[in-house]
């Protein structure tokens, strides 16, 4: 008896295997290919306006454009990532307008140079046509939901072309504390699918390598820790700009074509004036990697972490599309840079330290965070890495760039927390 159970469970794991294996690779591809075509566009939008600046000054126009799509494709009350977060924990419905929506007002974004970054649309666009991917094979609502984190995966790889976070991602960031592990070999071969198709259409991967670093000892550990525990304040700070501001704006301009109007002229002034004044160039506009290759020489300002971060905010609050996860990882970096000039540390480390650190503590992910590390900047950092994660992730409490996201359990104890949302405080749900 008990030896044709275990037959039984095996067979069932390998019907799982094989369904899984041949969805996925079919999700991968249905995905990849959109997912690459978005990654090429938002590459000619960000090279179109490098050589014509000028495109700034249609910011106005940009962004009053993408709320009439908005409107046209009934998509006002979309709430980004968020949205499709929501559709795995809660099994909310994700309509196939999102796709479109979110591939065109991402590019307009990035023609009029805005703050932000592309892994918003990566994440929404794969989420939704993996969820009508599993409604065209009449999938149950679990089975749905693997699927939408599927294509998540698929999309996000085919973006970025990073795999292994791109497999692990979206399995972690929707309850903090618990992975869906059933959906790692769905996710993993869709990831792997999409950067695959990504890179066959001519698209490349983003790298900053770190190498040729000191032996790490008692010392190293300590300073890193140090500055995993300040990325964790900045990342807090920035966490509280986008929620707390958000609100304040939407309150101060009700009407959203008044607050796109007045913000996205705002975000001109800005640009000028630090044209004019500052750092005398565009370093913060668009995602925000150029800045970060200046980081790393020891060639950004002191002020760039801050002025990033101005920058992205009052772009989401206009609303332009993107997110916010490739302006992290530049304020991140930005901010490792500045604490390595300080204490004459090696800027390359600290400004990858900064990138995980800062990325950590906003999405709440040290899984993910820590592969992302080894596919931008090698293995060799890893612990210094390894530490600068762990400890922002501890140290940022509950905050972070999702509010839809879950909190089972606590950061600090072995307790049971469920609590939504990380914008609150460190505060604990008893």
């Amino acid at each position: 008896m008990r030896l044709w159970t275990n037959l039984e469970a095996l067979r069932n794991n390998l019907l799982y295997f094989v369904r899984w294996a041949l969805l996925s690779v079919l999700i991968g591809l249905v995905v990849g290919i959109p997912g690459a075509v978005f990654r090429k566009g938002i590459d000619l939008a960000t090279q179109n306006w490098n050589r014509h600046p000028q495109m700034l000054l249609l910011g106005p126009v940009m962004v009053i454009l993408i709320l009439l799509w908005a409107k046209l494709l009934r998509e006002e009350k979309n709430g980004g990532t968020n949205t499709i977060i929501d559709s795995v924990t809660e099994g909310s419905y994700i309509t196939l307008r999102t796709a479109p929506f979110i591939f065109v007002s991402t590019l307009l974004s990035h023609l009029a140079g805005a703050s932000v970054g592309k892994e918003g649309a990566a994440l929404m666009l794969g989420g939704s046509l993996g969820s009508h991917v599993s409604r065209l094979f009449r999938m149950d609502d679990k089975d749905q939901k693997i699927a939408v984190m599927c294509g998540m995966s698929a999309c996000f790889a085919a973006v970025f072309l990073t795999p292994l976070a791109a497999t692990i991602f979206p399995m972690e960031m929707i309850s903090i504390g618990i992975m869906y592990y059933a959906a790692l070999i769905p996710c993993m071969l869709a990831a792997f699918v999409g950067a695959g198709v990504s890179s066959f259409l001519g698209n490349g991967g983003e790298a900053f390598p770190v190498r040729d670093l000191p032996l790490f000892d008692l010392r190293q550990g300590a300073t890193v820790i140090a500055f995993g525990a300040l990325a964790a304040l900045v990342a807090v700070l920035f966490s509280l700009v986008l929620g707390n501001g958000h609100h304040l704006v939407n309150r101060a301009l009700p009407n959203p074509f008044v607050r796109a109007l007045v913000l996205s002229l705002l975000f001109i002034g800005l640009s000028w004036l630090n044209l004019k004044y500052f750092s005398r160039g565009l370093d913060f506009s668009g995602g925000g990697f150029p800045l970060v290759e200046k980081a790393m020489e020891g060639e950004a300002p002191w002020y760039a972490f801050l002025f990033k971060m101005l920058f992205t905010s009052v772009c989401i609050f206009a609303g332009f599309k993107g997110g916010e996860i490739v302006p992290t990882l530049c304020i991140g970096g930005c901010f490792g840079a500045l604490f390595a000039g300080v204490f004459g540390l090696d800027l390359r480390l600290y400004t990858a330290c900064g990138m995980a650190g800062l990325f950590a503590g906003m999405t709440n992910c040290p899984i993910s965070t820590l592969l992302l590390s080894f596919e931008l900047f090698g293995y060799e950092g890893m612990p210094w890495f390894l530490m600068a994660i762990a400890v922002s992730f501890n140290l940022s409490g509950y905050y972070g760039l999702y509010a839809s996201q879950r909190f089972p359990y606590s950061k600090t104890k072995a307790l049971y927390i469920n609590r939504k949302g990380p914008r609150d405080s460190w505060k604990e749900v008893k």
